[in-house]
């Protein structure tokens, strides 16, 4: 008897979970950025909205929650009803490193429900014009010379703008100085108007500096030169090779995400991301595209960039804030 009915409830849990992804959506999709408008995040998130919009035939509404690196977010998204109407745009830092980084942090991976991967790329290290700095080599003379001089913008404590830097540090052995803004077109402003000497950013946040003369992009953070800027060596070649650092972004849900949502939603993402208009426009932003062919494989993705930042964040020596 009691095998039977343990039948009969995952018979109707099964219909139950059939009768959700056939009506979902009906209703707006909020999407929770953890960085503020202007930022590489911001481009992401304009474009991968306005396709899953049309797609799911429902809108998707960005929600900006910036601060605290972006464990604000987090919070908020880890806290929502698993219903599939707020949705959560982010690295793996909820992995573990916001907890290195920020006390009172009560989230963690398990908080959340990985759906699909979106973009990745590798940052872009850029240095005022007028500094002289024409190359990561000369970047570092400079640090090694006067290490009390060189300050780097980024868009927040704990971010992939903050670990780049932190991860250059621990590489080359050179002392810099972290300054954190309120999102990564503040902190290449910042540089721009020569507050800070460098900074890590996301291509859409420098892109459009650099190309009016006010910054100089002298490098990507990937191990190789990207095929996104084949022009810009890596920073490995600048005499530190064990130097990596790319970044990514996919949807999170909160924890116990019913399974049909989940694949309704990354079936969706994975088709937007096959049409090679969006595409074209994510990768003219300095995006590739990186979407998951399921949400398993995703979330293997996301557990393990989540570790590689946690670890990264403590071997840097980051401190609780």
């Amino acid at each position: 008897m009691g095998l039977l009915r343990i039948w009969i409830a995952l018979v109707l849990a099964g219909l139950q979970g059939l009768s959700v992804a056939q009506t979902y959506p009906d209703r707006p999709i909020s999407l929770v950025v953890g960085f503020p408008p202007g930022g590489g995040a911001e481009g992401v998130a304009r474009l991968i909205s306005e396709a899953l919009g049309r797609e799911l035939q429902q809108p998707v509404i960005h929600d900006y929650k910036p601060g605290a690196g972006t464990s604000i977010a987090a919070a908020f998204a880890a806290r929502a009803a698993p219903d599939g109407y707020t949705l959560y745009l982010s690295t793996g830092g909820h992995y573990g490193a916001d907890k290195v980084l920020y006390k009172g942090v009560t989230y963690s991976g398990a908080s959340f429900t990985p759906i699909a991967g979106l973009v990745r790329s590798p940052l872009i290290v850029a240095v005022n014009t007028a500094s002289g700095i024409e190359s990561t080599e000369e970047l570092l003379a400079r640090a090694r010379a006067d290490p009390r001089q060189i300050f780097y913008a980024s868009s927040g404590a704990g971010v992939p703008t903050h670990l780049a830097g932190l991860l250059l540090v621990n590489a080359s052995g050179v002392r810099m100085t972290h300054v954190p803004y309120k999102g990564g077109a503040l902190a290449v402003q910042a540089v721009a108007a020569g507050d800070a000497q460098v900074t890590f950013a996301t291509p859409p946040s420098v892109l459009p500096l650099a190309k009016t003369g006010k910054v100089r992009m002298i490098a990507v953070t990937s191990r190789e030169r990207s095929p996104l800027f084949p022009d810009l060596p890596a920073v490995a070649e600048a005499g530190v090779p064990d130097y990596d650092y790319t970044y990514g972004l996919g949807l999170y849900g909160p924890a116990n995400l019913p399974r049909a949502i989940v694949d309704r939603i990354a079936a969706a993402t994975l088709k937007i991301l096959s049409d090679p208009e969006l595409r074209a426009k994510l990768a003219a932003g300095g995006n590739e595209p990186a979407p998951s062919a399921n949400a398993s494989e995703f979330a293997r993705w996301a557990e393990a960039d989540g570790k590689r930042q946690k670890e990264l964040t403590q071997q840097a020596g980051a401190a609780i804030q």
